[in-house]
């Protein structure tokens, strides 16, 4: 990845961040010194090293011929970790405000705060915040191996680790026994947590968990998965994208096997 730990403004034109050619270093995040199209900026808050700012940019806008236009996965490739997360965080910011302009309840035009991420009705007093939508993600293991699902919608011979959204109810352990059972017909037994991830796809927190494997028969649901199987680290499939939870999931268990840990 290009560092670029310095550079907290973000300018976002129809979900996708706007880059600019830095001469024969590759791409930097645009500037915006050309902008003439902003429709909405937002201050972020702190994010570690000050304050960085979401701008929102009129489609039709006339861009620099250098510029370019890309999605989020796509920015990973010329993004730092830190700034990676925080575009995430700019993204899901706007969205909000795009999807919010209005009162749910009573029709009111909403009115946004500037001391909190909210947006007020001023009829009825309903207030809306930024909302995340929580998911477990699990690496069910076995001895030494691991249990790996394949969507549909996956690359060709590519696998990754179970997941799924937590139901209203539903603690974050039990989320993960029901999302391995549904999907694959795994029993799971002991569930202990790993790591969580802000997953901006567009508005998840992926919560990661290792997950104890009480049966091995696998009873696959093809409305879920086109395929489940058992891996070891000697003989992995293709994998997910480093920028995923999942990947670390699935690396965190091979080296630990690999270890004889």
């Amino acid at each position: 990845m290009t560092a670029q730990t310095d550079h907290r403004h973000f300018f976002i034109q129809g979900r996708r961040l706007l880059f600019i050619q830095d001469g024969n270093s590759g791409l930097r995040l645009y500037d915006g010194r050309e902008a003439v199209g902003i429709l909405y900026q937002r201050n972020l808050g702190n994010l570690g090293s000050g304050s960085g700012t979401a701008y929102l940019v009129a489609d039709d806008m006339t861009m620099p011929p250098d510029c370019l236009a890309l999605s989020l996965r796509a920015a990973y490739a010329h993004l730092d970790e830190s700034n990676w997360v925080q575009a995430g965080r700019a993204l899901q910011i706007l969205d909000w405000h795009e999807q919010n302009r209005f009162c749910g309840r009573c029709g009111e035009k909403a009115v946004e705060q500037t001391n909190e991420f909210a947006m007020l009705c001023p009829r009825c007093g309903l207030k809306n915040y930024p909302r995340l939508a929580p998911a477990v993600i699990m690496a069910v293991t076995s001895g030494d191996e691991i249990l790996l699902g394949r969507a549909h919608h996956f690359p060709d011979g590519m696998y990754s680790a179970l997941a799924g959204f937590v139901e209203p109810g539903e603690t974050l352990e039990n989320a993960v026994r029901r999302e391995a059972r549904e999907e694959t017909g795994v029993a799971v037994g002991q569930v202990r947590y790993f790591a969580s991830q802000p997953w901006p796809f567009p508005n998840s927190l992926m919560i990661g968990f290792v997950a104890e494997a009480r049966s091995r028969d696998i009873r696959l649901d093809h409305t879920e998965l086109s395929d489940a199987r058992w891996f070891t680290a000697e003989n992995p499939p293709r994998l997910p994208d480093k920028m995923s939870i999942a990947r670390r999931l699935i690396d965190a268990f091979f080296a630990q096997t690999r270890s004889g840990a």
